[in-house]
């Protein structure tokens, strides 16, 4: 089985070593020093208005103005109130956004990449989405996206050991949904056990050696396609990902060399699914981050 580096988990909830909303600085929000500094004014309000003799304007006011100076106290009071929320939960969401963007399950090359393309896929291939094996890393992450769709069953193979999973991925791992697997030998599957294989990331550290024995039998699981997600050959940032995760460089090859190989491996691209992918990623305005291919199963 391929070898995949340990995650340290501690690095991708950023550099301090805290938790997962900590900080090497502890920063304060600008909205919660301005509400801090409307609190005490009306502190010095309140304390005027109880007549406490320090500065006795209210005594003086009329009915009228007495109502007006209500108002605005009133209305101070809960403008000082939603600052202070606002810089609490500003401080919050600002953390969360982190977060958010932190690398999680799917930070793979392109295997991120796949739940985007799903609507696209949906379109393209239609009832051929409804039986579907993903293959690649952090499979969990695509398996659990497509059983969010509606009449979509999904499997998964991971091709690396998993040392990170988490409660999700040990559950899926668990009732044989996703399994681990070497890919460079024959997939545990009977013939046209799936409507649509997808591939991400994997084909990327298979030399020719491997990838005449493998794509095949991709091909032999499948009754109507395979595709391939692979990186493009000039992306030098995924180059110097890959090194850290996976322990080796991934193998980023150019579309005509894929082409070429596709025909001295006997697999046809399949042209009528590739359009209509085409069309649909028009339509919707989507621009892929990685090479996407499309193959026919075997007869």
């Amino acid at each position: 089985m391929m070898s995949r580096r340990p995650v340290n988990l501690s690095r991708r909830f950023g550099d301090s070593g805290g938790g997962l909303f900590s900080s090497s600085k502890s920063k304060t929000s600008p909205a919660l020093s301005v509400g801090l500094i409307i609190l005490g004014g009306l502190f010095l309000i309140g304390y005027v208005y109880k007549g406490s003799g320090l500065i006795p304007i209210v005594s003086y006011l009329n009915s009228d103005a007495m109502i007006l100076f209500l108002f605005y106290e009133r209305a101070f009071i809960y403008f000082s109130s939603l600052l202070l929320f606002i810089g609490g939960f500003g401080s919050r969401l600002e953390s969360f956004s982190r977060l958010q963007d932190l690398p999680n399950a799917g930070d793979s090359l392109c295997t991120g990449e796949v739940p985007r393309a799903i609507p696209i896929l949906k379109k393209a291939y239609g009832d051929s989405l409804h039986k579907v094996l993903h293959v690649g890393p952090d499979t969990c992450y695509v398996v659990s996206k497509l059983l969010k769709e509606e009449e979509t069953e999904a499997w998964g193979i991971e091709p690396y050991d998993i040392e990170d999973a988490d409660a999700n991925c040990k559950a899926l791992i668990r009732k044989g949904i996703v399994r681990m697997a070497d890919i460079k030998f024959p997939l545990p599957y009977r013939p046209k056990a799936f409507s649509l294989v997808i591939i991400s990331d994997a084909l990327d550290f298979l030399s020719p050696r491997y990838l005449n024995k493998t794509l095949p039998d991709l091909a032999r699981v499948s009754t109507d396609g395979i595709v391939i997600f692979t990186g493009f050959p000039d992306n030098k940032k995924a180059k110097g990902a890959d090194v850290s995760k996976y322990g080796k460089t991934a193998k980023m090859r150019s579309s005509s060399w894929w082409v070429r190989y596709f025909l001295q491996i006997n697999l046809e691209e399949n042209d009528a699914a590739s359009k209509k992918f085409a069309q649909a990623s028009t339509k919707s305005s989507y621009i892929p981050n990685c090479q996407i291919f499309h193959l026919k199963s075997l007869n």
